[in-house]
């Protein structure tokens, strides 16, 4: 082989990155795809690792996800765009803190839309989704033996979303997600902390009631339990103002 044949060899074997990541603060070797960044703050919401009013510095933000800033802005419109975060001139991002009014408007929405679902589900039930559902509730129920408050707090929004998301129809499953998770700001902001928002055996109960096909036992059981998560809330706690945000991502 000749030697300018190797060295054009070698050049071909050297892989220009897409993008550069900020130095000393990216922890992935090659930067993720906006739609990656998205499912991890909102993960990262669900779990109540990101609190109603934390501040999410664009620079820091693709610093953490080996990204430039033009991505983590795209992800961060889309956030605002579901109501999840806040977007204030001349000071930044911040992630939403829904006031008591609005806490109740998102719980009303709720209890219009999520009766719809059953109703629907009701009529067109499979055995596979009342399995899928049973082993859903199985896991909430892992999580509370482990005591583990985050996986709790998720795996009861994502209960929801997963009865939309059997109705079959994407517009319901996305209005589904963003309540789920405009709840999760809500609880995280004005949990009781002396009564868990969410009751162990309420799940159970609407699962019965579809697997029965009783569409209105089912409609009065998830309006008695978002009855109940509203109620045990305490409107008046603060906010947290904690700003650790590779921390609350989960990236440490």
């Amino acid at each position: 082989m000749s030697t300018s044949t190797t060295q054009s060899s070698r050049k071909k074997s050297i892989a220009k990155p897409d993008n550069s990541p900020l130095p000393g603060q990216a922890i992935n070797a090659r930067p993720m795809a906006g739609d990656l960044i998205y499912e991890r703050i909102l993960g990262s919401i669900m779990e109540h690792r990101l609190t109603p009013g934390t501040k999410l510095v664009e620079e820091k933000l693709a610093g953490i996800f080996g990204v430039n800033r033009t991505r983590v802005r795209e992800v961060l419109a889309r956030l605002s765009h579901e109501g999840l975060i806040t977007t204030i001139p001349n000071r930044g991002a911040f992630v939403a803190s829904p006031t008591p009014d609005e806490a109740r408007a998102i719980f009303g929405a709720r209890r219009l839309l999520e009766p719809a679902l059953l109703r629907h589900l009701c009529e067109h039930t499979q055995p596979a989704h009342i399995a899928q559902l049973r082993e859903h509730v199985a896991q909430e129920a892992r999580a509370r033996e482990n005591n583990d408050r985050r996986a709790i707090i998720r795996l009861s929004g994502e209960f929801h979303i997963r009865i939309a998301d059997m109705v079959g129809n994407p517009v319901m499953s996305k209005m589904m997600r963003e309540l789920a998770s405009l709840t999760c700001l809500i609880i995280v902001l004005y949990d009781s902390p002396t009564m868990p928002a969410c009751a162990h055996d309420e799940h159970g109960r609407i699962i019965d009631a579809i697997a029965a096909g009783r569409a209105e036992d089912a409609v009065a059981a998830m309006i008695g339990h978002l009855h109940h998560i509203e109620e045990v809330l305490d409107m008046s706690a603060p906010p947290s103002e904690d700003e650790d945000l590779e921390a609350m991502l989960g990236m440490v």
